[in-house]
């Protein structure tokens, strides 16, 4: 049967937390930002199931299932581009505030889950410095932040399509891309398929305990890139 991507849906977020959840179980961010031996898997399924169902309503997310099938096989999630100067809406804050009392909520149930609080804020400067240097468009980027397929699925091309959905969008309203990588290899080369090139690394360092991100930028129409 032939693979499709669909709009993530409420009865698809069980199955994309799965996929999400297999696909990272031992990806070096997280290792680095939890501590496995606090780690509440609970809190975690909350945690994601609060970013899908944020994503269906303020960003594109979208899920890869064979026509007729409702397993998940894949799992990508962007953020739309905003431009420069972007101003805030009633929306923006309405969905913010959302946002922030239901993890508020779900830390006072589960507690932090061994999430490391001080290396959260710590990528998120590495982040934000990161971002300040690289997004220099004032139309904004489309940002890769989830992209997994699953192990049974990996190699049907799922990835492909679900990549072409978003970036086939930005080629059509000349947009860039960018997104962030925990891993160089091969994670680097496989990006490099669809355009997007090396632009800086985030390093993240607590103490002396320390991992690297690598992002990447993809110009419209970009041609594959050879490592």
């Amino acid at each position: 049967m032939a693979i499709k991507v669909y709009p993530l849906t409420e009865a698809d977020i069980s199955g994309a937390v799965k996929a999400i959840q297999v696909a990272f179980a031992d990806d070096p961010y997280n290792n680095w930002i939890f501590d496995k031996s606090k780690f509440d898997p609970r809190r975690n399924v909350t945690s994601l199931g609060i970013r899908c169902r944020w994503g269906i309503r303020n960003g594109i997310f979208h899920v890869a299932k064979e026509e007729g099938s409702d397993e998940i096989l894949g799992v990508a999630c962007w953020l739309k581009p905003q431009r420069v100067g972007h101003v805030t809406t009633w929306h923006d804050l309405f969905e913010d505030w959302r946002l922030w009392l239901n993890q508020v909520g779900m830390n006072l149930y589960y507690g932090r889950g061994g999430l490391n609080v001080k290396r959260y804020y710590i990528w998120k400067e590495a982040q934000a410095q990161a971002q300040s240097t690289v997004w220099t468009d004032p139309r904004g980027y489309y940002f890769l932040n989830i992209m997994v397929v699953v192990p049974k699925a990996q190699g049907k091309g799922v990835g492909r399509l679900m990549m072409e959905a978003v970036t086939d969008l930005a080629d059509a309203k000349q947009i860039k891309c960018y997104l962030e990588s925990s891993r160089d290899v091969p994670n680097m080369q496989i990006y490099g398929r669809f355009g997007f090139k090396f632009a800086t690394e985030l390093e993240c360092n607590d103490d002396g305990i320390a991992i690297k991100l690598f992002s990447m930028v993809r110009e419209p129409n970009a041609e594959p890139q050879d490592r």
